[in-house]
């Protein structure tokens, strides 16, 4: 917990020193294993980050399911949610939009902690609300598969042990022959677009929060420690 709250303010610091250059827009994934925040690429990728901006604004992702996970290469999520028992009633969730040009020669690279356009194979702009977290310095996907990569379009610069702890779910194989599919149901809760110095404050609040929580941790153990103390004085 103590590691994680270093590495919260740390962030913070980071990005608070970042110049001023060309102005991008910032989003809060709210997950059931905690708050990943991402910075856009509205320069590079204004097609797909406008596409996921989109989406999130109409309230789409909430509620939906990382349904792909694949340790050390990416967890894949924002198209699927159930209704009942998980996983046996879990579906594409309706009202995705047409697919959108795959801008994977943007420049971008899918380097650890970005995220990036999941498409279809052999139809590189099929691209709709899917999305996934590169767990690794996936270069192949770089490259031209089925004549294109695949589009990179933000990255993650606070929770990446959040998505490292999603990637560690245990997965199953589903009847209908879906692979990959996490044991338990890791929870999109909702997505929120900010600005970045919404962005920034969500960063020091979270960091707060944990900063409280170790504060609390640390009382109780002086506390029980006291009492150990006194109890064996007796």
């Amino acid at each position: 917990m103590r590691h994680h709250a270093l590495k919260i303010i740390t962030l913070f610091i980071a990005v608070l020193g970042i110049s001023q250059l060309a102005a991008a827009d910032y989003a809060t994934i709210k997950t059931s294993a905690g708050t990943i925040v991402i910075e856009l690429d509205n320069a590079k990728a204004p097609i797909s980050v406008a596409n996921f901006e989109q989406y999130a604004k109409e309230g789409f992702y909430d509620g939906t399911v990382f349904h792909r996970i694949m340790p050390g290469f990416m967890v894949q999520g924002g198209g699927f949610d159930f209704h009942g028992e998980y996983p046996g009633t879990m579906h594409k969730k309706p009202g995705d939009k047409p697919g959108i040009k795959n801008e994977w020669q943007n420049g971008l690279k899918n380097g650890r902690g970005t995220l990036a356009m999941a498409r279809l194979g052999n139809q590189p702009d099929s691209g709709t609300n899917q999305f996934f977290i590169n767990l690794a310095d996936n270069d192949f996907l770089d490259q031209p598969r089925d004549g294109a990569g695949y589009a990179v379009f933000a990255k993650v610069i606070a929770g990446m042990d959040v998505v490292d702890l999603i990637a560690g779910t245990p997965t199953t194989r589903l009847p209908n022959g879906m692979a990959d599919v996490p044991q338990k149901a890791v929870m999109i809760e909702s997505v929120t677009i900010l600005s970045k110095d919404a962005a920034m404050g969500a960063l020091v609040s979270e960091a707060e929060a944990t900063v409280k929580t170790l504060e609390a941790e640390l009382a109780a153990a002086k506390k029980a420690l006291e009492a150990l103390k006194k109890g064996g004085g007796e």
